[in-house]
């Protein structure tokens, strides 16, 4: 059997465990690899290879490393839980930072409960326990779960398409966290589990350092937020992904996306109050990759005409410096997420002047030539407007610089949402933004799913660079997230995502979503015209009338 690992060939008998070949191949990789990519797909260490292959170390730089830290992190935590409190059961909902927020169903956390817990997770990680795969049926995993009282996963397994699927022993629980595994506890030392609120944040290495968890940053603002989105799951009474299965099965999706969109109008409308109360003359809008910003900014704008105010709508994107000016990325292409692929001081120029009442010549880009039109369009602002700026960077303070605080206000938008798969595994809104990009990517700007999951990546990094920084510097936030948008993308996605082949290098990328959607019905044909003409996903299915 012939491996190669980092350009280097070696012969082995057959089986040999991933982790016996890199101890072989690459010992210096044997602290850190937390797996292998294989064919485009993810290879535990204690897994056996039996055939010719190439491999690549995983490590905790990769998104799939951390990844797989994280459920058996996760895991060591569950087991700390039912040593502590036998009783009791968390729900595992958001990330924030480099963390993720839980909380107990029966209680609220308390510092007591919190240090039995971290001190609990330390004895476990000290025992090495390993974790143990085994192949259910979904029946066996039902009465399994059925008996310990985790109805959730019960109800979701129900839906679940395939008869059997692996799940993991370990310390006398068993789990299903929808991913690889690390061999034993002892691979996942660093941690810090703090009190936060009413609920515990257990707090995770960063890519920088894995070795000790990376420090809490505060987020308030963000935190409310998902409070928010609770609020709202509570109000619609959809928590997990088998609520939401439940509902379509019974037809009550179209009332469903009635209300969705009610309460997005509701929070749209309160921050326009908002805007007009600090008599505001410039918004600034910005958020992530598919946040839905374009449409959030022109029904902002609606709102705002309803108060009396006569918005104007610019995008950052016009201030876009030439493609062959365009600062590069390490791999030499074009990092068009970088603050400094925007003309600022041209932009500050432009605002400045309309602040002051000037006719202004504004810049129009021309994405077919990737330049700047020859000729800009004047600009001015009378009285009553108010000017309205979406982009991505809109939030960083570079743009800002030297204008009066009190005519400015500043609105973050993203997609947080808080529906789960189950109590225990959360879907990430990076996941969710990421449905979102693909569907549009493929609908509007024929590109393919292949090339929007090779991009993620880099976009991942410059979100991280230039836009999470600053979120909490907003005025207001606002949350795009749609409860019932993950069966509608479904519609869209499945098939794309399914066409992937194993050998391409996105497989993988793939796979994880499309392991969400394998638990999510798709919407109904019944429950599509439900779906409002102004609505925030309509900027990634179509049919927004907005930009017709």
């Amino acid at each position: 059997m012939i491996i190669t690992m980092l350009g280097k060939t070696a012969s082995f008998s057959e089986p040999i465990s991933v982790r016996e070949i890199i101890a072989s191949m690459a010992p210096e990789y044997l602290k850190t690899a937390l797996g292998c990519f294989c064919g485009g797909q993810a290879l535990e260490l204690t897994e056996s290879v039996q055939k010719d292959c190439e491999l690549h170390p995983i490590t905790f730089q990769n998104e799939e490393g951390r990844r797989i830290y994280e459920r058996s992190l996760r895991f060591v935590f569950l087991l700390a839980l039912h040593r502590v409190l036998p009783k009791s059961d968390v729900r595992i909902e958001h990330s924030i930072g480099y963390g993720v927020y839980m909380r107990l169903l029966d209680r609220d956390a308390t510092g007591e409960i919190v240090g039995k817990l971290q001190a609990e997770m330390e004895a476990i990680v000290k025992e090495d326990l390993p974790f143990k795969r085994e192949i259910w049926s979904r029946e066996k995993a039902i009465d399994y779960f059925m008996k310990i009282g985790h109805v959730d996963k019960t109800r979701l397994l129900a839906y679940r398409p395939y008869d059997y699927f692996p799940i993991y022993q370990c310390g006398g629980i068993a789990e299903y966290f929808y991913g690889a595994m690390l061999p034993s506890t002892g691979f996942v030392s660093a941690f810090h589990l703090r009190l936060h609120g009413t609920g515990m944040v257990l707090q995770m290495p960063s890519p920088e350092d894995p070795s000790s968890p990376a420090p809490f940053v505060s987020r308030p603002k963000i935190l409310e937020v998902f409070a928010q989105s609770n609020r709202w799951c509570n109000i619609l009474d959809v928590m997990n992904a088998s609520d939401l299965n439940d509902m379509i099965v019974c037809g009550e999706l179209p009332q469903f996306i009635r209300i969705n969109e009610a309460l997005h109008d509701q929070s749209i409308g309160d921050i326009a109050q908002g805007v007009a109360q600090k008599r505001a003359k410039a918004v600034f809008v910005a958020g992530p990759s598919s946040s839905g910003k374009t449409t959030f900014s022109n029904r902002l704008c609606i709102h705002l005409r309803v108060l009396g105010l006569r918005p104007v709508l610019i995008s950052l994107d016009d201030f876009y410096l030439d493609r062959d000016l365009l600062p590069l990325e390490e791999n030499g292409l074009p990092d068009l997420e970088a603050l400094s692929a925007l003309d600022v001081p041209l932009m500050r120029q432009c605002v400045a002047g309309l602040l002051r009442g000037e006719k202004v010549i504004m810049p129009k880009f021309d994405f077919t030539s990737s330049k700047r039109a020859p000729e800009g369009y004047p600009l001015q602002l009378k009285e009553g407007q108010i000017l309205v700026m979406e982009g991505i960077h809109a939030l960083n303070p570079a743009l800002h610089e030297g204008f009066d605080p009190s005519l400015i206000c500043k609105v973050y938008i993203s997609e947080l949402t808080c529906l789960n798969l189950d109590h225990h595994n959360r879907i990430r809104t990076t996941d969710a933004r990421l449905l979102r990009r693909i569907v549009r990517d493929h609908q509007f700007r024929a590109t393919p799913p292949e090339e929007t999951l090779a991009m993620w990546d880099s976009v991942r990094r410059g979100e991280e660079k230039w836009i999470f920084p600053y979120q909490e510097q907003a005025d207001f936030m606002f949350n795009s997230a749609l409860h019932y948008e993950l069966p509608v993308l479904k519609r869209y996605a499945y098939d794309l995502l399914n066409a992937i082949p194993p050998e391409n290098p996105v497989y993988l990328s793939s796979r994880r979503l499309l392991k969400i959607l394998h638990y999510i019905l798709p919407a109904t044909d019944e429950a599509m015209p439900d779906i409002p003409p102004l609505s925030l996903l309509r900027e990634f299915i179509g049919g927004c009338t907005l930009y017709q």
